[in-house]
């Protein structure tokens, strides 16, 4: 081995240290993420390859965002590196008597590179890369809404509860609902007509007349019979408003997410044999992909059961032995993803779908399932299936599915 370039990563800058074949320290310093320390680097790296005839081995442990600058400066000269997982980099580097200092884990991280035996990170696509951005993007808009629909239902429930009661709170209706009238006494103040003339100029999805105003009539009987516990002027009463219009301008975003994800992906093959599976459709499909990358980088469909943290773990010392159940150390994102699609396809009734069908098996077996462990098994099933089709570029069919189920 020749050169081993290590980097302890923190907040702006990273602490370095340069060993040589000899496993002798050459350098050591920080390195702030800015564009002159990486130009000096870069000179450093150049030197060392003119030296060797090769490139160093640059090898750092991945800190979130804060070593993205190391990996884009990497990728942008085309250097090889070796992105360590934290745990996997806490263990290879554990010792009896240890300092713990951001220069003595540079030295550390060297040392160790020079016993194991580590892999060169896998570049994916930038498509990949932005497909994960949208993705995680998604999910935070999704998790406003959630924090926003709870905030706006305590509300509702002294201003107008009886709406939640007759509207679904999750439609685009009941949003503009609120937005037009968060309290009963603001409904008494207008006709019937006006009432469905409002609902049918203010409601962004298409109202039919008839519906308009048979709501309408639904409504005024309901505030007739409201008691509230503020009053109209309230506050709380504009507060409510608010957020059903934040919510609605988060659920049309989600829907643009999913449309750009869409044009995104539709020439990819992932997505064509994704979206071939009873099931799964745009969004599912997207998500997917954000989550689980390019995966050509696995080997095979345990290394992904891994990345998705559904493999199983097995503990037992001396007489002592624990019932097995998943490690959950891997994405957790990709999991509930892969959890609520399986359930959905229990509840959608169309095309025969294999997946479900091996669910029902072990419902129906002398031992049955709990239902959380057949799920597990149905994601086991689908992630062995998937794997097979998309290395293959096959898109799902229920007949020739079995054989790579099997397998």
């Amino acid at each position: 081995m020749n050169h081993v370039i290590a980097l302890d990563v923190s907040k702006g800058k990273s602490s370095i240290a340069i060993y040589n074949g000899h496993k002798q320290c050459e350098f050591e310093g920080e390195l702030f993420h800015t564009r002159i320390d990486f130009e000096q680097l870069h000179q450093k790296i150049e030197e060392i390859k003119t030296l060797d005839g090769q490139a160093p081995e640059i090898v750092f442990e991945a800190t979130g965002v804060y070593s993205k600058p190391i990996e884009k400066f990497l990728c942008d000269y085309g250097y090889t590196y070796y992105r360590m997982n934290p745990l996997e980099a806490n263990i290879q580097m554990a010792s009896m008597r240890r300092h713990k200092t951001d220069i003595s884990d540079a030295h550390e991280l060297a040392k160790t590179h020079f016993k194991n035996d580590r892999k060169t990170t896998y570049v994916q696509e930038e498509y990949y890369e932005q497909m994960r951005a949208i993705t995680r993007y998604y999910d935070e808009i999704d998790e406003e809404i959630i924090l926003l629909r709870s905030r706006m239902h305590a509300i509702l429930q002294l201003s107008f509860p009886e709406l939640e009661r007759h509207i679904t709170p999750s439609s685009a209706l009941f949003l503009n609902l609120v937005q037009l009238y968060p309290h009963p006494a603001l409904l008494k103040e207008h006709s019937k007509t006006v009432i469905k003339n409002r609902l049918k100029s203010n409601t962004r999805k298409n109202l039919s007349l008839e519906r308009a105003e048979k709501k309408a009539f639904e409504l005024l009987e309901v505030a007739e019979n409201s008691y509230p516990a503020i009053a109209p002027s309230d506050i709380r009463c504009h507060q409510v408003r608010d957020y059903a219009r934040r919510i609605a301008d988060l659920m049309e975003k989600k829907d643009q997410l999913v449309k750009q994800m869409v044009v995104m992906s539709e020439e990819r093959k992932e997505y064509t044999v994704l979206r071939s599976i009873p099931g799964i459709g745009d969004t599912t499909a997207c998500r997917l992909i954000g989550e689980l990358g390019d995966i050509r980088r696995f080997k095979n469909a345990k290394q992904i059961n891994a990345y998705a943290g559904i493999d199983i773990m097995h503990y037992q010392s001396g007489h002592t032995q624990y019932q097995d159940h998943i490690n959950r150390r891997g994405n957790k994102k990709l999991r509930k993803i892969l959890y609520f699609m399986i359930c959905t396809m229990l509840m959608a009734k169309g095309k025969p779908n294999h997946f479900v069908d091996y669910y029902y098996k072990l419902k129906t077996q002398p031992q049955r399932k709990p239902h959380k462990v057949a799920i597990v098994a149905c994601i086991n099933k689908f992630l062995k299936v998937t794997f097979h089709l998309l290395t293959h570029g096959i898109l799902y069919d229920y007949e020739s599915a079995l054989p790579a189920q099997k397998s």
